[in-house]
Order: structure tokens, then C-alpha cells, then sequence
């Protein structure tokens, strides 16, 4: 079996498609993700005060089920049992988020010690385990406080950040490996602020583009704090949801559709912090909605301060033919001219269509566009219906043939040129997840709710046995 080489970029042979499958490089990071939110519980604990999901998820009609966070999986009170999961599984990373107001309530001003407390430990118990320590920074939990200030689309809540992650610098900056500064951002800014299914829950396409561009400078302006603050040790990320687009015909009109929608759901990101500029098509195609006067001189130098890797957060590919999509959208007004269509293939509990090509041809996309930035896996997973059976055991093949097939995408990628250094499953346990509550499970560990108790599924042993091959 021929061994791709290391994950500085390129490989070393192809395998020999035999039974013995495929490996990856030797120091390829094997990890697991969540999300504060969504598994902290402790809602009101030691300081913390609301953030927007708070406010969103105890607002009637906005969760299914009326489910809130409050409790989650409990993982601020049962962590140590979480790293001793982690650490059966033997992954080598652990991604987590900060819950922004448990460290800073108001998004001002000092820190809450009890609050940071919880991160030290976390870090000092993955560090004592042997798992490398990924923290996010922002994952949707924005503080209640700056959202009544008017949130991301206004400029100020870009400054706020910056002095966020100088707090979170200065308390973990040791032992952290790599800081990513933002989980999703086209979500937090669309689907919070363009179509309101996400917090806070607004409906306005001209704040959906603001709420963006002062995310892509709160990305480039905690950069610099975090280098001001970490000269010597900082390893900077960001995590997109680049969308893997796909004209329903190969015509021009439809062609045209994913020209629209690239503009405003992955260039509107990658074309501000990679090369310092806002798409021009964009510009074009939204001015119907803002005339961008927004965007200040100097602003896209701080939004494409240098980064040591970009995150891919990956489930399935989007169609789009020419025609007119329905309203409200978090399309900021692209979707004049955009229909959406269904990918064909077998769907997840979420709708979602299995298709792992479409993660192949992101990661060959960044390849050609973006080709020294080294590049991870930073979400890839599947929600299903899983149930703990009469033996207590939770079978969940479905799930174990999607990470297979993406796994397998992700190994061609490499082959093919991609500089692909890690992996990081989602997620570690069920979870709340987010305006679907808790009806929906992404977890290789089962959570029941009622008890708490985790019990790992069989995706997990076999995630445990891809780590310990360093392959499939």
C-alpha cells in the first residue's frame, strides 16, 4: 500500500487498490467538533448572560419542539467525561467554541474569571490527554447586549471582537494550537440577518450585507490581535461553508445562476480575505439592495491580514438553474434571477443529499485558486434518525458509509494536489442543533437527553479504527 506524502503538500504515489485501503499523510490531524452552544448547557451559570441563540430559542416559533440550549449535553458539567470519549477515540484534535458571553457577558469590557476557568481546564485536560486544542471564537453565540446595539451589521461590533480575542489570547494563548477566528460566517450574516432562521432571527437583505462585511473585518481585525498578542505562537484559521455549486444544465443562463450565487455565498468571503478585494459581480448584482458605501478605506487591507490555513465545512452540493426563488431568502437579492433544486441521490434526517463529489471539487477549486493555503476538514458529517436498541448498542450504517465515501473524496483531493492537513468529524455528540432543537443527531456518541448518558454509536469505533490506520 503506497503512502500519500506529508501534509506539507503533494503526494508520494497513488494507492493499490487493494483491500487495504487508503492512508493519509503521517501527522494528518484526525478530529472531532462542536459548538458551544450547542452542548454547553449551563445557560445562566457563573456570569453567563444571554447571547442571541439564547433570546432566539426561548422566542415562541423559532425551535422546533420549543427547544432551547439551557441544558444541551450538559458538557459544561460532564467535560472530563467528553475528553475521556475523545480520548478513546484517539483524535489527535479536539475543535471547540468559546461561548462569547460566558467570558465577557456584555461583549465589553474585562473578563468573567469563572468563565474562563471553564476554558482553562478544558484546554489543561485536552493538553494532559494528548489532544491538540482548535478553539473558535465565534460560533453564532453573540452577547445578547451587543445585538441590542445593533448586532453585526453594525461596525462596532467588529471592535468588539477584536478585543474578545485579545481577552481569549491573553487566557489561553499558551496551550491553544490554533485559534480560528470565525465558524460560518455567511450563516451568521444570511441566515441571522437575511431570512431570520438562524439568531437573531431578521429579515433584511441590505443588513445581511452589512452583518458580512463587518464579519470579514472582525476575521481580519482579531487576526492582528491575536498576533499582537501570540507573536511567536499563533497559528490563525477561519472556517467557511463554501457552497459546492452546480448549474441544473450546463447552459448559459444557468451557468449564470452559479455565477450569482458563488458571488454572494462564497466569494463575498474568500475574495475579501484572500485578496483584499470585494467581488466586482457582486457589487453589481446587489445594487438593487446597498450601494456598499459601508466598506470604509482600509477595511479590505485589515479583512485579508494572512492566515495560516482556511476551514471547509462541508455536507452537500447546491443546484441552481435560472428562474426566481421564492422570498423571504438569505440570498440578499441574487435569488432574483436563482431557482434552487434538489440534488438527486440518497438525503440525510436533514434533507440533505449525499454527494461527496461536491467536496472534491472544493477542495480541487482551492487547489487552483488558493494554492499556498494548507487546508482543513473542519465539519463533515450526517445527521440520522439513531435510537439506542434493546442491548443498548446504536447502529447507525448510514452514517458510516457517508464519512466512508467523504473520507474517500477527501484522499482523491490529496492525490489530485489538494494540501488537506486534517479531519475533523461532526460532531462528537448529539446536540442541539439549532433551529431543528433536538431533533436532529450529527453525534458519533448518543446523548439521551433525559439522562445524559453517552453511549458512543458504532460510528464511533469505527472513526476510532480510521485513526488508529490513519486511514479507511
Amino acid at each position: 500500500m503506497a503512502v500519500l506524502g506529508t501534509p506539507t503538500g503533494g503526494t508520494t504515489g497513488e494507492t493499490d487498490g487493494t483491500s487495504t485501503g487508503l492512508r493519509f499523510p503521517r501527522g494528518f490531524r484526525w478530529g472531532t467538533a462542536t459548538a458551544a452552544y450547542q452542548i454547553e448547557g449551563a445557560a445562566t451559570e457563573d456570569g453567563r448572560t444571554p447571547s442571541i441563540w439564547d433570546t432566539f430559542s426561548h422566542t415562541p416559533g423559532k425551535v422546533h419542539h420549543g427547544d432551547t440550549g439551557d441544558i444541551a449535553a450538559d458538557h459544561y458539567h460532564r467535560m472530563p467525561e467528553d475528553i475521556a470519549l475523545m480520548r478513546r477515540l484517539g483524535v489527535t484534535d479536539y475543535r471547540f467554541s468559546v461561548a462569547w458571553p460566558r467570558v465577557q457577558p456584555t461583549g465589553r469590557g474585562p473578563a468573567v474569571q469563572k468563565g474562563l476557568d471553564f476554558y482553562r481546564r478544558l484546554v489543561d485536560e485536552l493538553v494532559e490527554a494528548g489532544i491538540r486544542p482548535v478553539a473558535t471564537l465565534y460560533h453564532w453565540d453573540l452577547p445578547q447586549e451587543l445585538e441590542d446595539a445593533g448586532g453585526w451589521p453594525q461596525r462596532d461590533t467588529a471592535r468588539r471582537f477584536a478585543e474578545y480575542a485579545t481577552l481569549m489570547a491573553d487566557a489561553l494563548g499558551d496551550r491553544v494550537a490554533t485559534w480560528t477566528t470565525l465558524n460560518e460566517p455567511w450563516c451568521a450574516a444570511f441566515l441571522g440577518y437575511g431570512n431570520g432562521v438562524h439568531a437573531p432571527g431578521r429579515t433584511s437583505a441590505p443588513d445581511s450585507l452589512r452583518a458580512a462585511h463587518h464579519l470579514n473585518l472582525a476575521h481580519g481585525w482579531a487576526v492582528q490581535a491575536l498576533r499582537a498578542a501570540l507573536p511567536d505562537t499563533a497559528e490563525v484559521s477561519l472556517t467557511l461553508n463554501l457552497h459546492a455549486l452546480r448549474p441544473l444544465t450546463p447552459s448559459a443562463a444557468d451557468e449564470d445562476a452559479v455565477r450569482r450565487i458563488d458571488a454572494v455565498a462564497n466569494r463575498i468571503f474568500l475574495d475579501p480575505v484572500f485578496h483584499g478585494r470585494l467581488p466586482d459581480d457582486l457589487v453589481r448584482d446587489t445594487e438593487a439592495v446597498t450601494d456598499w458605501s459601508f466598506v470604509r478605506d482600509g477595511d479590505l487591507a485589515a479583512t485579508s491580514a494572512p492566515i495560516d490555513s482556511l476551514g471547509i465545512n462541508y455536507y452537500s452540493p447546491t443546484v441552481v438553474a435560472a428562474g426566481t426563488s421564492e422570498s423571504p431568502s438569505p440570498w440578499a437579492g441574487a435569488e432574483r434571477h436563482v431557482a434552487f433544486h434538489p440534488a438527486p441521490g440518497p438525503r440525510t434526517a436533514m434533507d440533505w443529499p449525499v454527494d461527496a463529489g461536491g467536496l472534491y471539487e472544493l477542495l480541487t477549486r482551492l487547489r487552483d485558486e488558493l494554492p499556498h493555503v494548507p487546508l482543513l476538514i473542519t465539519e463533515n458529517g450526517a445527521a440520522y434518525d439513531d435510537y439506542a436498541d434493546p442491548s443498548g448498542q446504536v447502529r447507525d450504517p448510514e452514517r458510516i458509509a457517508y464519512l466512508h465515501e467523504h473520507l474517500t473524496a477527501v484522499h482523491r483531493a490529496m492525490e489530485d494536489g489538494a494540501d488537506v492537513r486534517g479531519y475533523f468529524l461532526w460532531s462528537l455528540l448529539d446536540n442541539f442543533e439549532w433551529a431543528y432543537g433536538y431533533g436532529k443527531r450529527f453525534g458519533i456518541v448518543h446523548v439521551d437527553f433525559a439522562t445524559q448518558r453517552r453511549t458512543p454509536k458504532e460510528s464511533a469505533a469505527w472513526y476510532a479504527r480510521v485513526i488508529a490506520r490513519n486511514g479507511l
